[in-house]
């Protein structure tokens, strides 16, 4: 595309890695790979950025700069009423000078131009945040600011544009910067303004390269549900799991090499569709029961995503002259049936630990299961409990408490740091809110389905997260302990050493100690764990006369749905 002379505007073709500083790491990121992957096949939709210079030129108006870091410079962010009551002051600042007139011109220009290119009169976009200081190494800063889908016109936009550059001071990104000690005069933010992909029609998630719990590398976790990706980022929903082994990836042409190690139909509440536009233009709907039991995506979807994830991971991980773990967000047409990757950042949790040592948290006595779910963070926490159902409730929380709710999102951020633990009745492994909780050392468990209802308010209970793929949580305050070895100050034997391993879900988190192999498959594990009806009764399933029986059976076993 021929540039043009505008001062605040760069489109994806124009913006390669070393841009952070003027277009954040979001559309330095989608700028790298618009240039150099797209010609692999790796489809990103078309779009452009409002750089940081605009943001700079925006709050430099009325010197509200100067009342903006004032403002957090006496701010105690631990404080939850003080901070929430400086981030609405700030937001309000910058919305009432508005977008100043030069930018909002290149923007409408650059607008109308996408318009053009795809051939609408009036295109749907996404206007997403992209902050300087964002999608580091070693800090997310997921969900820190704030997202604006389904926007058309150019009206709209320059509204979507003005309440995202207001949202760099979200208490959440506020209290963020602060934990992570990042200065708030450093950090400035662009915009990235992308053509909406109508996932609302299909499915989109979420693609680690890696297993988020135990950091195996060997694996890519790719997250589905049906509807727009705002679900599943904001742990809104269950959503469809399917874990991919990378070194068959390249290799499922065969009838006999099928990569897809696991897949784990999500719960996939709700899904976030289109609802007119101007002030509201999402919604979520219920999702039939049908759907709820179905996958929302099919094995070669899956394969194709794996394999564009595992190529993006190869390129990020030449560029930096290391191993580059990512995290990827995509996105299916549904009109199309066209797959999209939609942003990518390097994964910052396990990427920043050490190979050469392993931490491990284990509990010495167990007591009964209150409740169970997804584990995040392989961690252990105790304390009272705090159910909380409302965000106006949070200015109660205290530290030390085991925060219980529905969901999460990242408005919660400022006291999730403070829990010794999490547990929430929706939500993925792969959701912003579990993202950030990793990278605050607090184990979460998502997906108990009843949570709220089963615990009490100041119950004592210890959340394990611990001991795999599924998370407990037990009554009581129970004794645990956190073993740390140093592999360097170990000798190695001659001998290799083999690991056999009852516990499936353990497996990947075993692999990761110094031995040359892990393995064993128990017949009746399989079916216990996994199948959940005894084999015979799958074969002559049509032959069972009881309603009830085969309604339970059909209930249980994954094979049935």
């Amino acid at each position: 595309m021929k540039k043009d002379n505008s001062q605040f505007i760069k489109w994806f073709e124009e913006i390669s890695i070393r841009d952070i500083p003027l277009v954040g790491g979001k559309n330095a990121s989608l700028g790298e790979m618009f240039q150099t992957l797209t010609p692999q096949g790796i489809q990103i939709p078309p779009g452009f950025a409002v750089t940081a210079d605009a943001f700079s030129v925006l709050i430099a108006q009325n010197g509200i700069s100067e009342k903006i870091y004032s403002l957090l410079s006496k701010l105690d962010p631990t404080e939850t009423n003080e901070l929430a009551k400086a981030g609405h002051e700030i937001r309000a600042l910058i919305r009432s000078v508005g977008i100043p007139q030069k930018i909002a011109s290149e923007v409408r220009a650059a607008y109308h131009q996408l318009c053009l290119r795809s051939g609408i009169e009036e295109l749907d976009v996404a206007v997403r945040s992209s902050a300087t200081a964002e999608d580091l190494p070693d800090a997310s800063f997921a969900g820190q600011q704030e997202t604006f889908l389904n926007i058309r016109g150019s009206e709209d936009l320059l509204t979507a544009c003005l309440n995202c550059f207001a949202s760099l001071f979200t208490d959440r990104a506020i209290s963020y910067r602060s934990t992570k000690g990042f200065e708030h005069s450093k950090v400035r933010l662009s915009i990235c303004v992308q053509r909406m992909v109508r996932s609302d029609l299909a499915a989109s998630g979420v693609i680690f390269t890696l297993d988020t719990e135990s950091g195996a590398r060997n694996v890519i976790l790719v997250n589905s549900a049906f509807g727009l990706g705002e679900n599943v980022v904001g742990g809104r929903v269950d959503p469809d799991e399917f874990f991919v082994l990378k070194p068959l990836l390249g290799k499922a042409g065969g009838k006999k090499t099928v990569p897809i190690l696991r897949r784990k139909v999500g719960a996939k509440q709700v899904k976030m569709v289109y609802s007119g536009h101007g002030s509201r233009t999402t919604r979520n709907i219920e999702v039939s029961r049908v759907d709820r039991e179905k996958l929302s995506i099919p094995d070669g979807d899956v394969i194709k995503l794996a394999e564009w994830a595992l190529a993006i991971e190869q390129y990020y991980s030449k560029l930096n002259g290391h191993d580059t773990p990512m995290d990827i967000e995509w996105g299916k047409d549904g009109r199309t049936g066209d797959l999209f990757i939609l942003q990518a950042r390097p994964e910052t949790v396990h990427s920043q630990s050490s190979s050469l040592q392993q931490s491990s948290f284990v509990l010495k006595e167990k007591s009964k299961i209150l409740v169970t779910g997804r584990a995040v963070g392989a961690k252990i926490g105790s304390g009272a409990v705090r159910i909380v159902n409302d965000v106006s409730e949070l200015g109660h929380f205290k530290n030390g408490e085991v925060l219980v709710a529905d969901m999460t999102d990242p408005d919660w951020e400022p006291i999730m740091k403070k829990a010794s633990a999490i547990i929430t009745h929706r939500g993925g492994r792969t959701c912003h809110a579990a993202i950030v909780s990793r990278e605050h050392g607090v184990p979460r468990i998502v997906g108990t389905g009843t949570g709220t209802e089963v615990l009490k308010s100041n119950q004592a209970v210890t959340v394990s997260c611990a001991e795999g793929d599924e998370g407990f949580v037990y009554e009581g305050n129970l004794s645990f302990i956190e073993e740390k070895v140093n592999w360097t100050s170990l000798d190695k034997p001659s001998t290799k050493i083999m690991v056999n391993l009852g516990n499936p879900s353990q497996a990947l988190k075993t692999s990761l100690l110094p031995v040359d192999g892990v393995g064993l498959a128990r017949i009746e594990f399989i079916i216990s764990e996994y199948v959940k009806v005894h084999p015979m009764a799958l074969a002559h399933l049509d032959e069972i006369s009881e309603p009830a029986i085969k309604e339970q059976i059909e209930t249980c076993s994954p094979l049935t749905k």
